[in-house]
């Protein structure tokens, strides 16, 4: 009889070793906005945050990261929801106010920039007023001409602002003439560039920024990753030379303690 129990026991310990070793799920927002994040919901999704996440799953066995989709404008009501434990590449400008989180600096910077299409005589004076010129626009998106007001009444009257879903959209857009204006992130304009370089051809690209990205990691109070285990593991991959090699490839800059480059939003 002893051994029967005994012999039950051991099996039982067997049973749950696997689920005490098992990873901690951590879930990541991330709404569609390339080149950070390119069709969250697909099976195969895109971008500078999937390679992350594949980076940071290799990279050790306690934690499990696995993308939860989201959108530009829900992610704040899915985050206080805990639908999900943290977010990267956010700013706590954008919206985040008021909302109680943990952030850890990601030290990589990118910036928005203003594009106009190509013409004879036209040079960068072109970007020095936005006073009558109609705008394509990320639906959900705070820019800093605006004042960092996503709201789209508010853009639509104000800066006559047609507002998308796709940077794709509001470059075809500007180069078919029914827009003057357009605003990307640098680091998707220049894969554009790369990919595209008869239309780029056609494009006039400011020399000055609407807003300059100092990333940052969004983590929720009470989720299963402390900023200090999720700083540690970011640094494990810096060390090792695969973070640096992803964002050079998504043409995202590593930020130092002094960063020079400033944001110089257009006027009315």
């Amino acid at each position: 009889m002893h051994s029967i129990v005994r012999l039950l026991l051991i099996s039982l310990g067997l049973c749950l070793q696997p689920l005490a070793m098992a990873a901690e799920l951590v879930r990541v927002g991330a709404y569609h906005f390339p080149p950070y994040v390119d069709k969250p919901e697909s099976a195969e999704p895109g971008g500078v945050l999937p390679e992350l996440l594949v980076q940071l799953n290799a990279a050790q066995q306690d934690y499990r990261f696995t993308l939860v989709p989201t959108s530009v404008t829900r992610r704040y009501r899915d985050f206080t929801q805990a639908r999900y434990d943290l977010i990267f590449f956010e700013s706590p400008e954008w919206g985040w106010q008021g909302i109680e989180l943990d952030r850890l600096d990601l030290h990589v910077s990118d910036a928005e920039v203003y594009v106009a299409r190509a013409e004879p005589g036209r040079g960068q004076d072109y970007f020095d007023s936005l006073k009558g010129k109609r705008m394509a626009l990320y639906n959900g998106y705070h820019y800093g001409f605006a004042g960092f007001n996503a709201d789209q009444d508010y853009l639509t009257r104000t800066f006559k602002a047609v507002l998308t879903y796709s940077h794709d959209s509001n470059l075809l857009m500007l180069l078919h003439g029914r827009v003057e204006l357009s605003v990307v992130p640098r680091s998707y304009l220049r894969l554009y560039q790369q990919s595209q370089p008869e239309q780029s051809q056609q494009l006039l690209v400011s020399e000055r920024a609407d807003q300059v990205y100092h990333h940052q990691a969004l983590l929720r109070r009470g989720g299963p990753l402390r900023l200090e285990d999720l700083a540690r593991l970011l640094e494990g991959l810096q060390s090792s030379g695969k973070l640096p090699a992803l964002l050079a490839r998504y043409h995202l800059r590593p930020t130092t303690g002094e960063e020079h480059e400033q944001a110089n939003p257009m006027q009315l």
